[in-house]
């Protein structure tokens, strides 16, 4: 749940984003919006969108043509792309080795999520078998969040909003278009691009992840091309580009991740196992411990009765789960 948590996050702060980079603005004579004045888009303006807009116009100069504009959008992304590559990479191998070892630590997991679905858990217990399922994690020197970090995305944020408004900001580069797209305008065919090459890569991710972790993943395979789209359709096609020619790196580096960095991961992760193995830290005995073992316990027969339906429930599904994986 707090993976899902995290992302939710992540893609709100995005949506607001595009909200504010769409916000209300007042258009010259010549078709652009006017540069703010005062305000934190103003400050914004001053500190990304003009250095941004001074480079474009440079880059668009230098490489001429019609497409001049376009290509400076997307030699810009691709320049910061390839800068913030080795962090997402080093993020992957984190989250990669995270996912190796956690695999191998399920079947004390799901001991701790059998006993949680049971309805005659008390709030006592309840918080024992989560202390037990953070202390699985402690034992094993793991962290909880995976190794993801948000710093990828932080410095791309700047990026982001300070190219919307290097062309919304300026009377050349708002006539400006790509192969007959205007920048300045909504356009649904870089939108759609952009959105195809984030399904792409959600789809590279998910090969070679186990079933229960691809489960985990759906939530982020759904709403990193829907924030995609969205954010693409309500703005410029100038942002649409920045997409699309990032979405082009990223699957690059989803290639990357799933082909080489993925089996040099499980292979170390082998080794290391081998060396010093994960430590057992939860077993049925110690689940039935918590469960016998809270304040709750009372010699009254409704609550001893309670008692015996949760281990003969527990141990019913376990002892059904052992013969399935005989079979």
């Amino acid at each position: 749940m707090k993976f899902k948590n995290k992302y939710f996050k992540v893609f709100a702060l995005l949506a607001f984003v595009a909200i504010f980079m769409t916000a209300c603005a007042t258009k010259t004579e010549h078709g652009a919006l006017a540069a703010p004045s005062a305000g934190p888009y103003a400050w914004i303006y001053n500190v990304f969108g003009r250095p941004l807009q001074n480079i474009m116009l440079f880059v668009e100069a230098k490489i001429g043509g019609s497409n001049g504009a376009g290509w400076a959008i997307a030699l810009i992304t691709l320049v910061v792309q390839f800068i913030v590559m080795p962090l997402r990479l080093n993020s992957s191998y984190k989250m990669t080795k995270q996912q190796e070892k956690t695999q191998k630590l399920q079947p004390q997991m799901q001991l701790i999520q059998n006993a949680m679905k049971n309805k005659n858990l008390t709030q006592p217990q309840q918080m024992q078998l989560s202390q037990l399922q953070m202390k699985i994690y402690k034992e094993n020197n793991m962290s909880m969040m995976g190794g993801m970090g948000c710093l990828p995305l932080v410095i791309q944020l700047p990026i982001m909003m300070g190219i919307y408004q290097a062309v919304a900001y300026s009377n050349q580069l708002a006539k400006a278009s790509f192969f007959g797209i205007s920048l300045s305008q909504r356009s649904i065919v870089l939108t759609v691009i952009a959105t195809a090459l984030y399904v792409i890569q959600g789809y590279l991710s998910m090969i070679g992840i186990p079933e229960q972790q691809k489960k985990a993943m759906q939530m982020t395979l759904i709403l990193s091309p829907a924030m995609t789209f969205f954010i693409s359709i309500s703005s410029s096609g100038a942002l649409a580009l920045y997409f699309l020619a990032g979405g082009i790196v990223i699957v690059i580096q989803q290639l990357i991740t799933t082909f080489i960095l993925m089996p040099k991961v499980k292979k170390e992760v082998a080794l290391e196992l081998k060396d010093k193995p994960l430590k057992t830290v939860v077993t049925q005995e110690s689940i039935d411990e918590i469960i016998g073992s809270t304040s709750s316990n009372s010699s009254s027969p409704a609550k001893n009765q309670a008692k015996q339906k949760l281990h003969k429930d527990l141990r019913a599904r376990n002892a059904g789960k052992q013969q399935r994986k005989k079979k």
